[in-house]
């Protein structure tokens, strides 16, 4: 080669490796997320932020990751808890894909629980592992508005803006739980029988146990009981947590020998309060279908339950098999929601495509902008309030 085609091979070549250097450097610059958070502002004047407790067990974590991503939004705190069953492989491998997620990896608002607790079914173990999840992110954050406990079985039926611009018109020391005084068949079944949970003392997994002999229905209190799915307020949390009341505490020490005490806890206490018992909207904002007489749990939902779900106006819905495709027609229908990617709001400003996360990228997070589903859930919320303000519902 003579030394003129040399120079212009040369030449060429730095060309062609200047321009795919400009090319790889424009990716990067759009696709590549801001370096430093919006800031997050609490307050009346903005939208409110929730809490999340999110749990699961063995082999739960890809669960728990994708409900999480379906649910994420800056403005809230995130409490994720794998129980004592699952390996600390996959607690690791829960993180590390935490850390991979741009938004996440910044706002850091999203925590896992690194000592887990020990769960037993239908024992007090799993009322004490929420109240030790409420009393955590109280501690760690102190801006959110409302606690909302999900399992790796629900999913979302709206985006976090239509929640929390439907949410924006209420006030927010209301309670959300379904309770009613009419114990039925559980009165002899679920409040006389006297249990002991394992999960409490014991390292390994077991059943809960009865004791020989029952008793009556307390006459210091009365008993109420409902859905174990809730969305409490800050102050009805701080009043449960912080106990400048013994009633709590007192229920607290009852419940602890009840089967699912957790369906009747949160209810009895709130009810017995009298700062707190006109706060309660007897609904637990979640689309569930039920045998009849219902049985243990709800039905796994698929398909064929869509219509009529995305008509509820509820919030959330339970319960889904594994990566069941009604998930994936929730993420494209409601949701609009990519593989592995975040719910897009309001504060998501990248472009979205398939090599790019439009939540990659981020404006105010401070703004929310509901879509179609607000106008159903604003329906709902509309119905409830109406029932609260004629005190049809409350603690009866």
């Amino acid at each position: 080669m003579g030394a003129e085609k040399r120079w212009l091979f040369t030449l060429f070549s730095a060309a062609f490796l200047s321009l795919l250097f400009l090319l790889f450097y424009s990716i990067s610059a759009i696709s590549s997320p801001k370096s430093f958070p919006s800031v997050v502002h609490h307050g009346t004047h903005y939208p409110p932020a929730f809490a999340y407790y999110i749990s699961g067990g063995r082999g739960d974590g890809d669960r728990i990751l994708r409900l999480l991503l379906a649910v994420y939004h800056p403005r809230n705190h995130y409490l994720l808890h794998l129980s004592a069953d699952a390996s600390d492989e996959e607690r690791v491998r829960l993180v590390g894909a935490l850390n991979a997620v741009p938004a996440i990896r910044s706002f850091a608002n999203v925590d896992v629980i690194g000592k887990p607790s020990r769960l037993v079914y239908m024992g007090s173990s799993h009322l004490a592992a929420t109240l030790r999840a409420a009393a955590i992110l109280l501690k760690v954050q102190s801006g959110w508005n409302w606690f909302v406990e999900l399992s790796a079985l629900d999913y979302p039926l709206l985006t976090q803006d239509d929640l929390s611009h439907v949410f924006s018109s209420i006030t927010r020391d209301l309670n959300f739980i379904d309770h009613t005084s009419d114990l039925g068949w559980k009165e002899s079944q679920r409040f006389q029988p006297i249990v002991v949970d394992p999960g409490i003392y014991l390292a390994r997994r077991s059943q809960i146990f009865y004791a020989t002999e029952k008793r009556g229905i307390p006459e210091g209190f009365k008993v109420f009981t409902g859905s174990r799915w809730i969305i409490l307020s800050r102050s009805f949390l701080e009043f449960c947590i912080l106990g400048w009341d013994n009633l709590p505490r007192m229920l607290l020490m009852y419940f602890n020998n009840v089967i699912l005490s957790e369906e009747a806890y949160f209810h009895s206490v709130i009810c017995n309060a009298p700062e707190f018992k006109n706060s309660t909207l007897n609904s637990d904002l979640r689309y569930m279908v039920w045998d009849n007489p219902p049985k243990m749990d709800p039905h796994f939902l698929n398909i064929s339950d869509y219509d009529q779900m995305a008509q509820s106006g509820a919030a959330f819905a339970r319960q889904f098999k594994s990566n069941d495709p009604i998930l994936d027609m929730i993420d494209e229908k409601i949701l609009k929601r990519g593989f592995n990617r975040a719910a897009p709001g309001a504060w998501c400003t990248g472009r979205r495509s398939w090599w790019m996360d439009p939540c990659s990228q981020w404006g105010d997070v401070n703004v929310v902008k509901p879509g179609p589903q607000a106008k159903k859930f604003e329906e709902t919320i509309r119905d409830l309030l109406d029932e609260w303000n004629s005190q049809m519902n409350q603690c009866k």
